[in-house]
C-alpha cells in the first residue's frame, strides 16, 4: 500500500469517526489542498503508486475518487469523498472507535453499579475523548483498578495498617509495579467524578491504605496519649507516630481538630501545641489506617469535647469532611466545620468556582452535615486552599 495514500486515507478514517461522534459538521473528504502532495508529483511511478491504492479503496465501497478530466483516470485526483467509514476502516485494518468502545462498555458493564462514574467515562470515549489519557482500548487498566480497589477494601491489613505498595501489587498481579501504573482510573474511580482536580499518586495510594515511603500520623497538643509501647503527652510542636499504635486518648483535650493541609497544621502546631487541645493532620485524604485511629481516639472522649475538621474549601475538601464526618457519626459525634464558611473567607483570596464543583460541594456538604455551608459557598460561586487563609 502506499505511504502518502495510507497516511490520507487514515486521516479521512479519522475526520469520518469525527463526523460519527458529533464532533465536526463537514463531511469527511480529501480536498485539493490535502492532496497537494500527491498532485505535485512529477513522477510517473509515485503518481501510479498512490492511485493504485485509491482505486483498491474505491474497489471495497470505502470512497468515491473525483478527477480533473471528465473520466475516470483523467489527469490527477482532486478530491477523495467518503463512502462507508466501515468499509474504509477495514480497507487500512483499523478498529473503528465504536468497537473499541462497544468491547470496553462489555467488559466493564458488569461494574457500573458500583461505579457509576464508568458510564461517564464510557460516554467520553463515544465522543473520541481520553479520560486521563486513556481510551476505550485501556479497558483493562480500569478493570486492574477496580481489581485493586476491592482488594485493598477486603484486606484486613490495609484497614489498620498501611502496606508497601509493590508488595501488595506482586501479591495481587504478580507485577509489583502494577499498582502504580494504575494511579489515573484509581483515581477517577476512588472520586467517583471526572472533573475534580488530578490528585497526586501518595494521595491516591494512601486513600487505598498503600504507600510508596511511609509516613507517620502527625498529632499536636498538650495531650496525653496512651500508645502500644508508652503513654505520654506529645511532643512540642507534634509527635509523628505509627498510626496503627496510637491506641486511645488518656487525658480529656478541650476540642479535637483535624487538619488537612501540612503547611495548616505546621501553623497550628506551633501556635498551639502547649493548648489541652488535639490537632491531627489528615494528609489530604486519610488511609484506612489513620481513619481506625481516629476512631479509637474518639472512642476514649467524653461526649461534651467539640469536634472540628478544617480542610480546604473545595471539592476534594469537603469529600475529606464527609468521610471524617462519617467515622465520627460512627463514634457518637458530629462533625462541625472550622473557618470554611464564606464569613471566614477573604475575597482576595477566592477563585471562582464552575457549576460542577460547586454541584459537588453541596453534594459532599450534604453527606457531612453540612448542607447550610454547602449552599451558603454555592451562593458565593468560590474556592480556597487553606494555605491561602
Amino acid at each position: 500500500m502506499d505511504t502518502l495514500a495510507h497516511s490520507l486515507l487514515s486521516k479521512l478514517l479519522s475526520a469520518a469517526e469525527m463526523c460519527n461522534a458529533g464532533r465536526r459538521s463537514r463531511q469527511a473528504a480529501l480536498t485539493e489542498s490535502t492532496l497537494a502532495e500527491y498532485r505535485g508529483f512529477s513522477s510517473l511511478p509515485k503518481k501510479e503508486s498512490f492511485e493504485e491504492t485509491m482505486r483498491a479503496a474505491r474497489a471495497e465501497g470505502a470512497v468515491e475518487l473525483v478527477w480533473d478530466g471528465k473520466k475516470s483516470g483523467e489527469g490527477f485526483i482532486k478530491r477523495i469523498n467518503l463512502v462507508d467509514r466501515r468499509n474504509l476502516a477495514a480497507f487500512l485494518g483499523i478498529r473503528l472507535s465504536d468497537d473499541k468502545v462497544d468491547e470496553a462498555r462489555e467488559h466493564l458493564q458488569p461494574f457500573v453499579a458500583d461505579y457509576p462514574v464508568l458510564e461517564e467515562v464510557i460516554d467520553r470515549w463515544k465522543k473520541l475523548r481520553k479520560v486521563r489519557s486513556l481510551g476505550p482500548e485501556k479497558y483493562q487498566d480500569w478493570m486492574d483498578a477496580i481489581r485493586t480497589i476491592v482488594a485493598c477494601q477486603n484486606a484486613p491489613s490495609t484497614q489498620t495498617m498501611s502496606l508497601p505498595v509493590r508488595k501488595f501489587s506482586s501479591q495481587l498481579f504478580k507485577d509489583s509495579k502494577r499498582i502504580e501504573k494504575l494511579i489515573a482510573p484509581l483515581d477517577v474511580l476512588l472520586v467517583g467524578g471526572l472533573d475534580g482536580d488530578i490528585r497526586p499518586e501518595s494521595g491516591v495510594l494512601q486513600e487505598l491504605g498503600l504507600f510508596r515511603e511511609e509516613h507517620p500520623a502527625r498529632l499536636a497538643g498538650n495531650v496525653i496519649i496512651e500508645r502500644e509501647r508508652v503513654t505520654a503527652c506529645l511532643d512540642q510542636p507534634y509527635s509523628g507516630l505509627p498510626a496503627q499504635t496510637v491506641l486511645r486518648l488518656a487525658s480529656t483535650p478541650s476540642m479535637v481538630m483535624t487538619i488537612e493541609n501540612l503547611t495548616t497544621f505546621h501553623s497550628e502546631a506551633r501556635q498551639r501545641c502547649d493548648e489541652n487541645v488535639l490537632l491531627i493532620y489528615t494528609a489530604g485524604m486519610p488511609s484506612p489506617a489513620w481513619r481506625a485511629m481516629y476512631r479509637r481516639l474518639l472512642g476514649s472522649l467524653s461526649n461534651d469535647v467539640p469536634l472540628y475538621h478544617w480542610g480546604d474549601v473545595d471539592e476534594g475538601g469537603f469529600r475529606i469532611a464527609a468521610t471524617l464526618a462519617s467515622d465520627a457519626n460512627s463514634a457518637g459525634y458530629k462533625l462541625l466545620p472550622w473557618k470554611m464558611h464564606p464569613d471566614d473567607v477573604p475575597k482576595n483570596v477566592r477563585r471562582k468556582a464552575t457549576q460542577h464543583t460547586l454541584a459537588q460541594i453541596r453534594h459532599f456538604s450534604a453527606v457531612a452535615g453540612w448542607s447550610e455551608l454547602g449552599d451558603a459557598i454555592s451562593e458565593a460561586e468560590f474556592v480556597v486552599e487553606q494555605e491561602s487563609l
